[in-house]
């Protein structure tokens, strides 16, 4: 059923608008028809009421067609219009347009048909007008909501930017009061183990057993303390950057063994065998021997500390890309696979209880990762809970040095790519899970 058109004639002569009433009601157009004489009741009219169209005499008696527009468009009243103009007026339906109007009729040639028509398409360009009038102030609002979201956004990044500042300076004077704290440490630590060892040479006292066993206590004890303050001073050396490798030519072999010989008594005390071997057609390499006897120190003293029963194993090999693997085997308690991202974190330890049964910084792992790094190596992972652990170190034969990095924060302490497989070494079950955890070199 085709919609009823409300239409406003507005027209002061009888004539006219018998004429448009005559033509309408020939076109079939199923309407509801006012009339006025004048644009202020048209405007009256209008601003209570809503039309689809408003016809328009181009003369009435209070104004003129391009002025009721200017005045019916002031008011902010939105509606198609069409005026009705004599003949010889076309000029003047251009300005008419422009002003506002929808379309115009010369009343020479109106019908029924050009009538109908006309009062189609005004109405349907009106209505294609505010739907494009309405998705354009939609469109305002998306975007000035999108605006405000991105000034919101804007607003964010400043202050997550200024937060970033604010840790980088916190852990900047973390790491600056470790070193210090440290430093100061070591000093007084360093005299109370030389005055330990003083006293238990027979030719400065003479002391009782028990005396000499609480000497030696202070002593052990002392040396222990000092060996965790060095391991917080590397650490925040390492952290800021400021930790240089000193290379040089030496014998790796000799290294490793006389690491093994340190650690060989803690090994022998719970009743652990510990085997050493060497595959190395040339032995020298060029690199820092005491970071490379820190890295061997800190894998066999946590094969120690973590192995009840059986034994530890420690091989040098040679690799097919000019470097060198040091491999150290374990029959420990091994590490469950939902800590192989975190074992290499500083202060993290698999056990964070405060009456945890295996003591430390838990800085060992994330100083060893490091001093690889610093070296252009790779460290690997194999381990399974109750089983064991390999830990498997490569390095290049000739270490480069690369630049010191400018931004400590790029440092890295912890777990990069992560990927499974199959373990295919006979000495453990055919079952065993291996996780290999790489890290690679921290290029500037």
């Amino acid at each position: 059923m085709e919609e009823t058109l409300k239409i406003l004639v507005v027209n002061d002569d009888e004539v006219d608008r018998i004429a448009v009433s005559l033509a309408l009601n020939k076109a079939e157009i199923n309407i509801e028809l006012h009339k006025v004489s004048e644009i202020n009741k048209a405007l009256t009219v209008l601003k209570n009421t809503t039309f689809d169209c408003v016809l328009f005499d181009n003369y009435l008696p209070d104004q003129d067609g391009l002025n009721s527009i200017y005045k019916l468009r002031s008011s902010e009243i939105k509606v198609p219009v069409v005026i009705l103009l004599d003949q010889g007026n076309e000029q003047i339906a251009v300005e008419l347009i422009k002003a506002g109007a929808t379309d115009y009729i010369l009343k020479s040639k109106l019908s029924s048909e050009i009538l109908a028509q006309t009062l189609r398409n005004a109405i349907r360009l009106y209505r294609v007008e505010m739907e494009a009038a309405l998705a354009n102030q939609k469109l305002k609002e998306s975007y000035e909501q999108l605006l405000h979201k991105n000034q919101e956004l804007e607003r964010q990044r400043q202050q997550i930017q200024l937060q970033n500042l604010k840790l980088l300076e916190a852990s900047r004077l973390k790491s600056q009061f470790l070193a210090t704290i440290s430093h100061e440490l070591r000093t007084p630590m360093n005299a109370i183990i030389g005055f330990s060892q003083m006293l238990l040479r027979p030719k400065f006292a003479q002391l009782t057993n028990q005396q000499a066993d609480m000497v030696e206590r202070i002593l052990n004890n002392g040396k222990h303390l000092l060996m965790l303050l060095n391991e917080v001073l590397d650490f925040s050396k390492l952290e800021s950057g400021t930790l240089d490798l000193k290379p040089e030519i030496f014998d790796l072999s000799k290294i490793v063994n006389k690491t093994v010989e340190e650690i060989r008594s803690l090994a022998e005390a719970k009743k652990l065998s510990l085997v050493v071997k060497t595959d190395l057609q040339n032995t020298l390499v060029f690199n820092d021997p005491v970071r490379v006897h820190q890295i061997v120190i800190n894998l066999l003293s946590n094969a120690v500390k973590f192995t009840e029963n059986g034994g530890i194993w420690v091989e040098v090999a040679e690799t097919p890309n000019n470097s060198v693997t040091i491999s150290i085997r374990d029959t420990g308690i091994g590490i469950s696979a939902g800590d192989f991202e975190n074992i290499f974190e500083a202060f993290r330890q698999i056990d964070q209880g405060i009456s945890r049964k295996y003591p430390g910084t838990g800085l060992g792992l994330a100083i060893t990762d490091s001093l690889v790094q610093m070296m252009g190596g790779e460290i690997f992972l194999e381990s399974q809970l109750e089983v064991g652990s390999i830990f498997r170190i490569e390095l290049p034969r000739q270490v480069i040095l690369a630049p010191r990095l400018a931004d400590s924060s790029s440092l890295n302490f912890g777990g990069n790519s992560l990927y499974l497989s199959h373990n295919n070494n006979p000495q453990f079950p055919s079952n065993f899970s291996k996780y290999s955890l790489g890290y690679p070199y921290l290029k500037p």
